[in-house]
C-alpha cells in the first residue's frame, strides 16, 4: 500500500489559532486562553487535529466540485450522512453512525424535514479516516502573551477583556491512505463496516468494482484519483484559524516536506527542529538518514516546498546540501503539492 506522506509547518508570528475558552480566577470574568502544553521546558501551544481537520473540510467546501455529506442531530448525537460513494468528506475523512434505535429518536427523524434524502442506515457503519494528522504543536518553548482590552463604544463604564496569543512555529505530520481512498469496506468489524445494506445496494447500482474475498467495494480510479487530488490541493491553500479578525495569520504552510511512500509510519518526522533561536531548522543529518534508511520505502522523489522569504538563509544553507541530490525537488509550497500530484497521475498503481 501506498501513502501520502508529510510534514508542515505553520508560521504563527502573532496567533491564538486554538482556544480553550474562559480561564477560571483570571483577572477579568472574560478571559479567553489558548491550548498549551505545560512542560518544565514550558509552554508549547498546540492546534489539535480536530481543529485542523475542520479547517481543511471548510477550506474544501469552498470547491465547486467538493461534495460535502449532509450532517444530522439526534438530541446529543451528530453524525454525517455517512455514504463515502456518493460524499467525498465522508470517504477522506472517516464517520461513524449508529443512530438511535428508540422509537422517539425514529420518530424525531421523520418528522425533521430537513433529512430529506438521507441515506437510509439498517446497521451502524464506521469508516476508519483514509486521511490522519497530528497535533500541530510549537518546535520550541514559548512566552505567552496576555492582551487586555476594553470595549468602550457606548456609554457608562468599559468592559474589559483580556486574550492569550503566541509567537510560534507550528509542526504537524499528515498522512494520507492511497489504498483506502474510494475503497469501502463491509467486514464486520469496529471501523471497517463502512457500508451496511443499503449502502452496499448502492455501490451495486452505481456499478463500482466488487472484490467478494476482500469484502469492499471501489470507486473507479478516475474518481478516486479526483478526491485524492483535490484533498492534495486543499493542504496547499489551507485556511482557518481562530482569532483571524485579530491576528490575520496565514495558515496556508509556509514549509512542507512531501512524498509518497510503502508504509504509514512517517519518515520526516524528525527532520524539522529548533535552533538557540527558537526558529525552524532542517536537520540535513536527519533527513540523509531517513532517506537512506527507508530507501525502500520511498516511492516518489521528495518535494520539499519553502516559500521565499521565509527563513531565506536557512533555504540556502537546505539548497547548498541538496543542489547534488537529484531525488530532492525544492520549490514553494503549492508547487511541491502539484507534483505529488502529477506522480499520482503518472502511477495509478499506487492506488492499488
Amino acid at each position: 500500500m501506498a501513502f501520502i506522506t508529510g510534514l508542515l509547518l505553520i508560521d504563527a508570528p502573532a496567533s491564538a489559532l486554538n482556544n480553550l475558552g474562559s480561564i477560571p480566577g483570571a483577572r477579568t470574568d472574560n478571559t479567553v486562553g489558548i491550548k498549551y502544553i505545560s512542560t518544565k521546558e514550558g509552554a508549547f501551544p498546540y492546534v489539535s487535529a480536530q481543529a485542523f481537520r475542520y479547517w481543511l473540510r471548510a477550506t474544501l467546501e469552498e470547491e465547486p466540485e467538493w461534495l460535502s455529506a449532509p450532517i444530522y442531530r439526534e438530541e446529543k448525537v451528530a453524525y454525517t450522512d455517512a455514504n463515502p460513494i456518493k460524499y467525498w468528506d465522508d470517504d477522506l475523512f472517516g464517520y461513524m453512525r449508529a443512530p438511535s434505535k428508540k422509537s422517539s429518536a425514529a420518530q424525531k427523524r421523520e418528522e425533521d424535514s430537513s433529512r430529506e434524502g438521507e441515506t437510509p442506515t439498517t446497521d451502524t457503519v464506521t469508516r476508519v479516516s483514509p486521511f490522519r494528522v497530528s497535533t500541530l504543536v510549537s518546535i520550541a518553548p514559548v512566552d505567552i502573551t496576555s492582551d487586555f482590552g476594553v470595549m468602550s463604544r457606548h456609554e457608562g463604564d468599559p468592559v474589559p477583556h483580556e486574550h492569550q496569543f503566541y509567537r510560534a512555529t507550528l509542526k504537524g505530520l499528515f498522512s494520507l491512505d492511497l489504498h483506502s481512498s474510494g475503497t469501502f469496506s463491509y467486514q464486520q468489524k469496529t471501523g471497517y463496516r463502512n457500508l451496511d445494506e443499503t449502502r452496499q445496494g448502492m455501490a451495486k447500482e452505481a456499478g463500482l468494482s466488487h472484490d467478494q474475498d476482500g469484502k469492499f467495494y471501489r470507486l473507479p480510479y478516475a474518481e478516486r484519483l479526483k478526491r485524492i487530488n483535490a484533498l492534495v490541493e486543499g493542504l496547499a491553500r489551507l485556511e482557518g484559524g481562530a482569532k483571524q479578525t485579530i491576528h490575520y495569520t496565514d495558515v496556508a504552510p509556509p514549509l512542507v516536506i512531501l512524498a509518497v511512500t510503502k508504509g504509514g509510519n512517517h519518515l520526516f518526522g524528525h527532520v524539522v527542529g529548533a535552533n538557540h533561536r527558537r526558529l525552524p531548522v532542517i536537520k540535513t543529518e536527519a533527513m540523509a538518514e531517513a532517506m537512506t534508511v527507508f530507501a525502500d520505502q520511498l516511492l516518489s522523489d521528495v518535494y520539499v516546498g519553502w516559500t521565499q522569504g521565509y527563513l531565506d538563509e536557512e533555504r540556502a544553507k537546505f539548497e547548498a546540501w541538496a543542489k547534488d541530490k537529484p531525488d530532492i525537488r525544492i520549490s514553494h509550497p503549492r508547487l511541491a503539492f502539484q507534483g505529488v500530484k502529477e506522480a499520482l497521475n503518472n502511477h495509478p498503481t499506487w492506488l492499488d
